[in-house]
């Protein structure tokens, strides 16, 4: 790992820390020693990264320190490509001008030799066959689930049967070419998946949805249900 590359996860590393950091236990993430760690520290405190601490005790940041936009290598821009290309052939428009934008942010403030390695990025996604549309829109599902805000949907199941179901949306997943919205249902009283392409209408709730311990999105990522395609039964 280069230095420059080094420093900047130490930043990142301590800005995830809720308590001061040693220098062994540093040294111990990044496999170097606890000398290493201490110049570097030096390094960041000299260059105005608001690191604090000494020997013996650990190191903290201050969390209101941000890094200043830093160039990414050419590997890092064909990933970031490839995500934006995914957003654009498999989400909507509204979504997609968000890819778009963050592009060319991200162009904006690229050296010349990198602005040429995103040009020429040769990794794509493209759609797949046969693609299912959906009627409701994907931005309003992602915006309920952003904001905690519960869905009345019209949902009809693999067996063409139609019910209104009210969910607490917490995330949208793609499985290739099917969006799942992923969520506890209300009338189940349990975690379900719902298919967009299968939503008929989708009503947006006045009521707002606490973060339960036992119905967020954690709880979900640990239950039987978790990314398994059994929809809105």
């Amino acid at each position: 790992m280069r230095r420059a590359d080094r420093l900047i996860k130490i930043v990142h590393f301590l800005r995830h820390r809720h308590r001061a950091v040693t220098a062994q236990r540093i040294g111990e993430e990044f496999e170097i020693s606890t000398r290493t760690v201490y110049r570097d520290l030096q390094d960041l405190m000299d260059s105005g990264v608001p690191v604090s601490g000494e020997a013996g005790v650990g190191y903290v940041i201050d969390k209101k320190y941000y890094l200043p936009p830093i160039a990414f290598d050419a590997d890092e821009l064909e990933a970031i490509g490839l995500g934006m290309n995914m957003v654009r052939q498999w989400t909507d428009d509204q979504f997609a001008a968000k890819a778009n934008s963050a592009m060319e942010k991200i162009y904006a403030v690229l050296p010349v030799d990198l602005k040429r390695d995103l040009e020429q990025i040769t990794t794509y996604a493209m759609p797949g066959e046969p693609e299912l549309p959906w009627e409701v829109s994907f931005s309003a599902v992602r915006e309920c689930i952003r904001e905690k805000r519960k869905m009345c949907i019209d949902y009809r199941d693999g067996k063409k049967q139609q019910t209104t179901r009210i969910v607490r949306p917490l995330a949208l997943m793609f499985f290739s070419p099917v969006w799942v919205v992923a969520g506890w249902c209300e009338k189940r009283n349990d975690f379900r998946h719902f298919r967009l392409d299968r939503i008929v209408n989708l009503h947006h709730c006045a009521s707002l949805f606490n973060d339960d311990n036992e119905k967020n999105l954690a709880a979900y990522v640990h239950s039987d249900s978790a990314c398994q395609l059994s929809t809105g039964d």
